[in-house]
């Protein structure tokens, strides 16, 4: 494995010094720099080239969502951001929609030795963000086969999607390029860490003609409306005695590596709405999604997932492609085009 050169931006110095410290137990990660602030991180980009970035947001002067704003226009790179939830939420959910590729929520907002306990996750990420590849977005070929042998497709009543790392600039894209009379609910299982995704949701609602929200309890599911899963909880479906299908939250199963789970929503779906389930695979690392897939499958439904080209991690897309288990495959610059077409 090369090594990956890192820099590090906070306001705090003893945080600075910690990060370098723990990101250093690494034999393969370098910290090549530290900045106090986003104009300094700036500076230091361009003069050490680093490969991954570690950001705070709530910082004097240029902050971070400043700094990511002008890197991403000028180059952009592989950025963590690393802050305190509760304090920053609001600047969390600017930030993913600028470019950062995810999230490390703070232990605690002082500068104490208890910021240590993040050193694993730290080091984890920012491998895993080395790796990634940022794209514009655009209508290019995809790398998989354009499609499996094509057959009569059944009418569709949810689309149900699944996304990790780089989801909230993909929604961002994907969900606005739909129509607010679009005929089927949507639901959404998109890895963000507690905290975020009411305010997520409100900032894609904003964006779209379709009426996003943070699924609660008891939701309706009808058409024209997106149910983002919220952070934390499983979302599942069932229907009441009228027949009208509504959004279950549970804390169980607790074996999932996530939660809430792309698998645990898909397998719900295919359940509920058998083959007029339509699934969809984004940018995302790791594998929820592809037992769901092939429980959809299994029950006659469709799987669409995006191509190599345009996913900032293609890690999700590509265990569903390699387990054989979608119709299509393209890239997120055709999706919203090909998801109207299929229905």
């Amino acid at each position: 494995m090369r090594i990956i050169r890192a820099l590090v931006v906070d306001d705090s110095a003893f945080v600075r010094k910690v990060m370098r410290q723990m990101l250093s137990r690494s034999p393969f990660i370098e910290v090549v720099g530290t900045a106090r602030d986003g104009a300094e991180a700036l500076t230091l980009v361009e003069q050490l080239k680093p490969d991954v970035v570690t950001l705070d947001l709530n910082m004097p002067g240029a902050d971070g969502v400043t700094f990511l704003k002008a890197q991403m226009a000028r180059q952009p790179l592989p950025v963590i951001v690393v802050t305190m939830a509760a304090k920053d939420g609001l600047q969390v959910v600017e930030a993913l929609e600028a470019g950062a590729i995810d999230v490390i929520q703070k232990p605690t907002a002082l500068a104490t030795d208890k910021i240590v306990e993040i050193s694993e996750e730290l080091i984890a990420k920012v491998k895993a963000a080395s790796a990634t590849s940022l794209r514009p977005v655009s209508p290019v070929l995809a790398s998989c086969a354009a499609s499996l042998p094509a057959r009569p497709p059944a009418k569709t009543d949810i689309v149900v999607i699944a996304v990790s790392t780089g989801g909230p600039q993909a929604l961002k894209f994907l969900i606005p390029r739909l129509p607010g009379e679009f005929p089927v609910p949507i639901a959404i299982v998109l890895h963000m860490p507690v905290g975020y995704t009411a305010l997520y949701a409100k900032s894609l609602n904003e964006a779209s003609a379709l009426d996003v929200v943070e699924a609660s309890q008891g939701d309706e599911l009808r058409p024209g409306r997106v149910l983002l899963a919220p952070a934390g909880h499983h979302l599942t479906f069932a229907k009441g005695q009228d027949g009208c299908a509504f959004a279950q939250l549970s804390l169980s199963p607790f074996d999932t590596p996530h939660r809430p789970s792309a698998d645990v929503l898909f397998k719900s779906a295919a359940d509920l709405f058998g083959e007029r389930t339509l699934g969809i695979v984004l940018t995302g690392m790791g594998s929820d999604g592809t037992q769901g897939a092939s429980w959809i499958k299994a029950k006659g439904g469709r799987i669409l997932v995006e191509a190599e080209e345009s996913c900032v991690v293609y890690g999700m897309p590509r265990s569903v492609v390699e387990a054989g288990l979608y119709d299509t495959c393209l890239p997120l610059g055709k999706m919203a085009n090909a998801l109207l077409e299929s229905l």
